[in-house]
């Protein structure tokens, strides 16, 4: 059998903006989820690039030099070997780095970022594993209902710490343990 590999490269870790700012008298609406997960990424990220002396990636802006863009891709995704690996069904590899602000901010949001990276990848890719093995999605999601389980579970933690995160931000900006 033949493996085709995919590592993960430079990931975009989308800059989110506020539109308006709510009345100082008004509650801030509880942002959903996914939105509060990838805000509090966003800054756990900045942070550790911050105190690294980098400049955090800005959407939009023009690519910086390339030892300075291969520095910032280092320390935002790792470097070296990668050392998390999940083999898909598919017969895709998908690969992690264990170091990296990336995999910091997963491992004070998720708690597990092992866990966390085999339960996303999995997830993840359950509609390809359905049309490759032509199984109903369905058929599929209970073949992997611990993944999925896992999956709820390590996010709702994630949800749990991003709010805590982004009501109570560390005032040096430093990761809370």
């Amino acid at each position: 059998m033949r493996v085709r590999r995919r590592t993960i490269g430079a990931l975009s870790i989308p800059l989110l903006l506020a539109g308006c700012a709510a009345p100082a008298s008004t509650p801030a609406p509880r942002p959903a989820a996914e939105e509060a997960i990838k805000a509090a990424t966003q800054s756990l990220t900045d942070a550790c690039l911050t105190r690294q002396g980098l400049r955090p990636p800005v959407p939009g802006q023009s690519a910086r030099p390339g030892p300075e863009e291969r520095r910032v891709s280092a320390a935002l995704f790792g470097a070296g070997p990668a050392e998390l690996s999940v083999a898909l069904p598919t017969g895709y590899v998908v690969r992690a780095h264990t170091d990296g602000c990336l995999a910091a901010a997963q491992r004070r949001l998720y708690g597990d970022q092992r866990g966390w990276f085999r339960a996303s990848v999995i997830v993840n890719n359950l509609k390809p594993e359905a049309t490759q093995a032509h199984r109903s999605l369905a058929e599929i999601r209970a073949r992997h209902s611990a993944e999925i389980a896992e999956w709820q579970r390590l996010r709702s933690h994630a949800f749990v710490q991003a709010t805590d995160l982004l009501d109570n931000p560390p005032p040096t900006g430093e990761p809370q343990s």
